[in-house]
């Protein structure tokens, strides 16, 4: 009989055992799930080609000027990877339906790409890194991120551009995405360790340093992102200069990255997916994440996500494929807003992919 009574109190104690932890798991669960359905819907409309030459045209960066918007590109008649023959285009727009080249500019022996905006003391500048390549394309097996140095074109109405000019204190640094605070200009870039003379460009010998400028044109270092597999980030400034950020992480899953001023400690968490050409943007007071993400057999496809609660929560999906992504977008209003990207998942009348520049209108409909 005790025998017994000590299996039923076992079993009763493995029941109440289960149900405390489902009653945890659901508490901690619930707010979860009721922030996220909470979430606006948005739907996407206007999906366009605004752009495509017959060469590859990809990395896309949007802005809003002076009344105006801007769209940025890379343009390159051999394709993706890195030629001397490449150059950055600028396009303006009223209305972002109706576009015309502003602007274009290469660097000689040296190629052009990820171009990215900035409006900085009322001038818009375009961002580029310039990778050395001679006079022909660069073999994979010579890419070092030491051949790598920044130029900008800037402008302070639009229409009037100086260009290429070299960008001091970024030899040696693959630029990327920049953004502002405070009077001072801050921009990403990728960096061997002490600029070491190692293979490649990628894995533990990479950081992401934080530059700091005060005119846009001349950088020093005032941070690290990343101490190992530096790669792609975009950031944004909080009203008391926190930072918040999206790292690539190669191929592995994207990190959400914080910090506060001076920027010497970081906390960072594994997103759910990887983020290729990473963007993170505001609209509507909530936080906006974009990037390629893979997904098994359907490969790599452009997505939008709500970042709430340091969580990804995807609200679009746009159409795309192959060689893909490297989203730019402004917000209009609250509730309305405008993205491009890049994609090869179309053909031409000849049946040949081509990498063609897309935007699409979002709007926010709950």
């Amino acid at each position: 009989m005790k025998r017994f009574a000590d299996f039923t109190l076992y079993k009763s104690g493995r029941k109440i055992y289960f149900v405390a932890i489902f009653f945890i798991l659901y508490m901690f669960c619930l707010p979860a799930q009721a922030a996220a359905n909470s979430l606006p819907k948005v739907k996407v409309t206007n999906i366009r080609r605004v752009f495509h030459n017959g060469r590859h045209n990809a990395f896309t960066d949007l802005v809003r000027f002076e009344g105006n918007f801007y769209l940025t590109f890379r343009s390159c008649p051999d394709g993706h990877m890195v030629h001397p023959t490449s150059s950055i285009i600028i396009l303006a727009s009223p209305d972002t339906k109706r576009w015309k080249q502003v602007h274009s500019f290469s660097v000689d022996k040296r190629d052009t790409r990820d171009p990215h905006f900035l409006v900085f003391k009322g001038k818009l500048f375009v961002y580029t890194g310039t990778w050395y390549s001679g006079e022909t394309t660069l073999k994979s097996e010579d890419y070092d991120l030491n051949k790598h140095l920044g130029y900008a074109a800037w402008s302070e109405d639009g229409a009037n551009w100086h260009s290429p000019v070299m960008l001091e204190g970024t030899f040696g640094h693959y630029i990327w995405r920049a953004n502002t605070f405070n009077g001072k200009a801050y921009l990403c870039g990728r960096r061997k360790k002490n600029f070491a003379d190692a293979p490649r460009s990628e894995g533990t010998i990479v950081e992401s340093a934080m530059l700091e400028s005060d005119d846009g044109l001349i950088w020093r270092t005032r941070a690290l992102f990343q101490e190992t597999h530096g790669d792609e980030t975009a950031f944004q400034f909080e009203a008391d200069g926190s930072i918040i950020a999206v790292g690539r992480r190669g191929r592995d899953k994207a990190q959400l990255l914080k910090s506060k001023p001076p920027y010497t400690q970081w906390q960072r968490k594994e997103l759910d997916r990887y983020i290729g050409g990473p963007l993170l943007a505001r609209w509507g007071g909530r936080y906006v994440v974009g990037g390629r993400k893979t997904i098994g057999d359907r490969g790599p496809r452009t997505s939008m996500c709500w970042l709430l609660n340091d969580q990804l929560h995807e609200f679009a999906e746009l159409p795309s494929g192959g060689d893909n992504s490297y989203p730019g977008f402004v917000e209009i209003i609250s509730n309305r807003a405008v993205m491009s990207w890049y994609s090869s998942h179309e053909k031409d009348i000849d049946g040949r992919i081509i990498t063609a520049i897309y935007m699409a209108d979002l709007e926010i409909i709950k």
